[in-house]
């Protein structure tokens, strides 16, 4: 039997990985029940005709009568805002959740989808980052939900856990490719431009992601995604450079041995895992081919040339909304530089400001409502460090 599958975020690359996955290899097991997307109407239009959803969103609403007549005769039910995502993720006929929605505008239908006890395979990592707590309350307190790891570093600590007790395990190893910036040096750094920046070495990604790989922010935010994950404190949190992208990443056991996932960087194959857990199925992606590689190396990450991966354990450790500072400050630094108007290394120190500002000492419950207002007075700030910034 089918089950019914939501994509949020189907127009970015892990929808369209996703829908890629279930059109070639698991037809018979999902149907794309829902879609959603934000700026991307045409493109939303276009994946509205080719699989016929029951229901999509457009959270953009202002792009709503344009996907609404660039759909004529779909008879599905076209939504649009914030809302109509949680309408989406909440519908009983839904089983299965892709929550790939780019940044902070992922919390909500991530932990409304948990709350509805739908399976979620998780590819926004900010929801983890700014509201790990609520999150992991959701995930205990509705039997039926389940959360399983996309990213390719996530799920490949997830897969190797599978062979192993708690008691078992020591430590987890995030790889991290390091970059295209991973050798250069902090004044060369200062001419980054986002061309470069977007040119990463091994991955093909949306813009966001690529820039938290440039900066190894994105490294931090998997540390606090992990923290969540698997239940670990931070010191047993690691971060390795392993400029292949070969090894997924690895746990450390007492007894000293390693595990490891390895493949190519194709990341339909930690998606397929995701949606299929806890079975696996044969596919025509491209596999591993041993005898080709021929140097495997790895490095520590240097905090200094690379500060943003420091501020991530700093925020993790430090607990609360501070994350959620962390998180919102580095969104708008990096669409900052992406527009031009700030440089590569104006990041990490925006985002040490913005942290800096927030009063830590503060005895804020953790509730979605905190979150989102700590979410919206951050961004708020770090826009007007990046106005003087740019002036």
């Amino acid at each position: 039997m089918q089950k019914n599958l939501v994509i949020l975020g189907a127009t970015g690359s892990i929808g369209q990985q996703t829908l890629d996955v279930v059109t070639r290899v698991l037809a018979a097991d999902f149907r794309v029940y829902g879609l959603s997307a934000h700026n991307r109407g045409d493109r939303l239009a276009e994946l509205i005709r080719k699989h016929s959803p029951r229901k999509a969103v457009v959270t953009n609403s202002e792009q709503y009568e344009e996907v609404l007549a660039a759909t004529a005769g779909w008879e599905g039910e076209l939504l649009s805002g914030p809302d109509g995502l949680l309408e989406l993720v909440t519908d009983p006929a839904v089983d299965v959740v892709v929550s790939a929605v780019v940044g902070a505008a992922g919390i909500q239908p991530t932990l409304a989808a948990l709350q509805a006890g739908k399976k979620v395979a998780l590819a926004n990592k900010e929801s983890l980052v700014a509201a790990g707590e609520l999150i992991m309350a959701a995930l205990k307190g509705e039997s039926s939900a389940e959360l399983i790891p996309v990213d390719s570093e996530h799920s490949a600590i997830f897969q190797c856990l599978q062979a192993v007790t708690e008691t078992d395990l020591k430590q987890v190893h995030l790889t991290a490719s390091g970059g295209p910036f991973a050798r250069w040096t902090v004044e060369e750094m200062k001419t980054v431009t986002p061309e470069a920046a977007l040119a990463h070495p091994t991955w093909r990604m949306g813009g966001k992601i690529t820039i938290d790989s440039a900066t190894l922010m994105n490294k931090g935010l998997e540390v606090i995604e992990a923290h969540w994950l698997f239940g670990l404190p931070y010191d047993r949190i690691k971060v390795v450079i392993h400029p292949q992208s070969i090894i997924h990443s690895l746990i450390e056991l007492v007894d000293g041995s390693l595990l490891a996932q390895l493949g190519p960087a194709d990341m339909r194959l930690p998606i397929q895992y995701a949606l299929t857990y806890p079975e696996r199925k044969a596919n025509p992606f491209s596999r591993l081919d041993l005898y080709q590689l021929s140097d495997l190396q790895f490095y520590p990450p240097d905090f200094k040339r690379f500060p943003c991966l420091e501020l991530a354990y700093a925020a993790g450790k430090a607990g609360g909304v501070l994350p959620t500072v962390l998180n919102a400050a580095n969104e708008e630094a990096v669409y900052a530089f992406l527009g031009r108007r700030i440089g590569f290394l104006a990041i990490p120190r925006l985002i040490e400001r913005a942290m800096n500002a927030y009063e830590r000492g503060s005895s804020q419950s953790l509730d979605l409502d905190t979150i989102l207002a700590v979410d919206a007075w951050t961004r708020r700030l770090t826009r007007q460090f990046i106005a003087r910034e740019s002036g």
